[in-house]
């Protein structure tokens, strides 16, 4: 198969499809790769090292597009690339459709078949090609929501592990899955005083057990995120339902209730956010603030560290590309939880959540 790596082109957006040692493996097995040209420096892989890899060299986006029979991508296609898709081709790429009917109605209109990395489901009922990114994102929130809690960048000016003396953060974590585990970690391990609040009784049982009580678990309620909401220095949405839209489990009201230069992370907001007052903003212009409550929203939060991010994702993703690239849209078929990762095809939504959220003949 002939596989296409565009460049990335949102904003700030420094990860690429596929790092040269997944070009290696799809090369070895007799499979070309076209890769745009500079669409790794932001991992630090020049050109040279992806021909080493066996890559071919794409002076830009266009000659990928036309050439390439599956498009590897991290984020989702923009406008300017979803005109460039084919219904003879594959996308093998992160989508979010629910919350972005201007992108699936560009997807559904090249006829494509759009498989998305975040609907892609294991035995278990995970999802594996969301999970790594999961991880960074969760992390990142931690340090993201430290850096805004600074008075010198609009926050209550507080320390996030406090010292002697002086009181550490609290931050509360709404969702207890892959990110809020993975903020839960770093903030733990930073010394801030943490709660996370889910609706699973087991998963707070198993929170309880690997932190040892070095955190609080709450089940999940209206009362409980208001109470905890009052004394929160930080919270992180860390909620999720796959393929669909985020709940909004944090109306606008409740910003009254909170401590003036506290801060929102809100990493659900790929999926639409999980409060109300979200709104996704970018590396560029990260943050903004309501009711004296700091945003923030950035809807692409491991782009900010390419090189873990990247590899992360090739780690997972690699054995699904292999397949797509060995058999094809035979491969969904093959793979139940692969076609669990179908979203769009033949100029039709296919996937439940996504018809849920949108219908299956979205408007603007």
């Amino acid at each position: 198969m002939r596989i296409g790596v565009p460049k990335e082109i949102k904003n700030n957006e420094f990860r690429v499809g596929l790092v040269p040692d997944s070009v290696k493996e799809l090369t070895d097995r007799g499979h070309s790769v076209l890769v745009e040209t500079g669409a790794g420096a932001g991992i630090g892989s020049a050109d040279d090292e992806y021909k080493a890899a066996g890559a071919e060299i794409a002076s830009d986006a266009a000659s990928v597009f036309a050439d390439a029979e599956m498009i590897v991508k991290v984020k989702e296609p923009q406008e300017v690339e979803w005109k460039q898709l084919r219904s003879d081709q594959l996308l093998f790429t992160y989508l979010h459709l629910a919350p972005d009917p201007k992108q699936t109605i560009g997807l559904m209109e090249s006829g494509c078949t759009a498989i998305a990395y975040e609907t892609v489901t294991d035995q278990n009922g995970g999802l594996p090609l969301l999970a790594p990114m999961s991880e960074v994102a969760g992390r990142l929130a931690i340090t993201e929501g430290a850096f805004y809690l600074k008075k010198t960048a609009g926050g209550r000016g507080i320390l996030l592990s406090g010292v002697p003396g002086a009181e550490a953060a609290n931050i509360v974590i709404i969702g207890g899955g892959v990110v809020g585990t993975n903020a839960a970690k770093l903030a733990v391990g930073m010394g801030a005083r943490v709660t996370i609040l889910d609706r699973s009784v087991p998963r707070l049982r198993y929170l309880d057990d690997i932190f040892d009580g070095r955190l609080i678990t709450r089940y999940s309620t209206a009362q409980a995120i208001e109470e905890n909401l009052a004394t929160a220095d930080l919270v992180v949405g860390a909620v999720l339902v796959p393929g669909a839209a985020a709940p909004r489990l944090v109306r606008h009201h409740h910003l009254g209730m909170m401590r003036n230069g506290s801060v929102l992370v809100d990493v659900a907001i790929d999926q639409g956010g999980c409060f109300e007052t979200s709104k996704a903003t970018t590396h560029e212009d990260p943050i903004y603030e309501i009711d004296g409550v700091v945003h923030y929203c950035v809807a692409n939060m491991p782009g900010s560290v390419p090189r873990t991010s990247s590899h992360a994702l090739n780690n997972v993703t690699l054995p699904y590309t292999l397949a797509l690239a060995e058999h094809g849209e035979k491969a969904l078929e093959m793979d139940e939880h692969l076609m669990n990762g179908l979203n769009v095809k033949g100029g039709r939504i296919v996937h439940p959540a996504v018809i849920e959220a949108l219908g299956e003949n979205p408007s603007l």
